[in-house]
């Protein structure tokens, strides 16, 4: 059994270790394959480079944990909607059809997956046994925004567009999630040893929506996970204080904090949960004395409890591989 699967089972305390985004734009071996491969959606269905792009961090540094390459918008391609990837401005999705997306069915949206399926058996069977394999979905609210294109800036969202189609958000909701627990439960057929919970917009919401479109719709696919024996861990990114609430209503086994949270509230707060993450990838681009600085801020806070190292947001493209390598290394020894 793997120290993430472990602590995240049994609440032991052990290191454990992994980086979301490890498998990114800042390694080269990534940027080769990404610029003979520009179209991002079909990397992401091409089994074979999707399962050496999970890898390449592994061959490179010593971690517990792979996340298999994939994105979070397979979903909503699958289910019918283009995506396009624009520079300095992100993913955009074609207009959502609503009789398009209900005409859905299950066996197909198995199929057009199973590269991703293929990808996550080709990596088990080539992964050591001592590290996990991790999955993972876009949570409900995060993907309705794209599919809907309610985003407008980064920290701004159309609302009137999410109004708009207040009268069908519970049918597309409701539907959602019924392909986000079969995609989970492929993957888990695959070989995935556990599942986080992407909700990267959560801190878009006014707070009195927060349950209906955040902690419930989370607790449902966690509840499902549950009965599937596999953990979770979930990231609603940017809700403050109302990771308070979403912990004791969605009860993941583990749950990322981002880096605006402080850690000693964290601490304080969310109880019976495994946390992980909360430094902030920016730092990664400092000196190695500060990196090791606020690393070890974080790790003597957290050394008494369940703990697994990793970021309060994904990697960012412009950091250094051996800063990465280096902080693994001051992690491994840390006392």
């Amino acid at each position: 059994m793997s120290n993430l699967v472990k602590i995240l089972s049994s609440k032991k305390i052990c290191k454990s270790v992994w980086f979301m985004r490890q498998a990114g734009r800042y390694l080269p071996e990534f940027r080769k394959i990404r610029s003979e491969n520009k179209d991002f959606i079909k990397l992401c269905l091409n089994s074979k480079l999707s399962s050496e792009i999970t890898l390449q961090p592994i061959k490179r540094f010593n971690l517990d944990s792979a996340i298999i390459f994939s994105d979070i918008l397979i979903v909503p391609y699958t289910l019918g909607q283009n995506v396009e990837f624009i520079k300095e401005e992100g993913p955009v999705l074609s207009n959502f059809n609503l009789e398009k997306f209900l005409d859905n069915n299950k066996i197909s949206f198995t199929e057009k997956l199973q590269p991703v399926y293929k990808a996550i058996e080709i990596t088990k069977k080539k992964l050591n046994q001592n590290k996990s394999l991790i999955s993972f979905i876009g949570a409900p609210w995060t993907l309705l925004i794209y599919m809907l294109g309610a985003k407008k800036s980064k920290n701004e969202l159309e609302y009137e567009k999410i109004k708009s189609q207040k009268t069908k958000l519970d049918i597309i909701l409701s539907k959602l999630i019924e392909y986000l627990c079969l995609h989970i439960e492929n993957q888990i057929q695959a070989g995935a040893d556990v599942v986080q919970i992407f909700n990267s917009w959560a801190g878009l919401l006014p707070t009195k929506d927060l349950p209906n479109y955040c902690y419930v719709p989370n607790q449902k696919i966690v509840e499902f996970c549950k009965n599937k024996n596999i953990p979770t861990i979930c990231f609603p990114k940017g809700i403050g204080e109302n990771y308070k609430k979403f912990n004791n209503i969605v009860k993941a086994d583990g749950i990322n904090i981002d880096y605006n949270v402080n850690p000693l509230w964290a601490k304080k707060n969310l109880k019976n949960v495994v946390l992980q993450g909360g430094l902030d990838p920016k730092i990664l681009l400092l000196s190695d004395e500060e990196i090791k600085s606020n690393a070890t801020n974080y790790l003597n806070i957290f050394k008494d409890i369940p703990y697994i190292f990793n970021l309060g947001h994904g990697l960012l493209p412009e950091t250094d591989p051996d800063k990465v390598d280096m902080l693994i290394k001051f992690y491994r020894e840390y006392k």
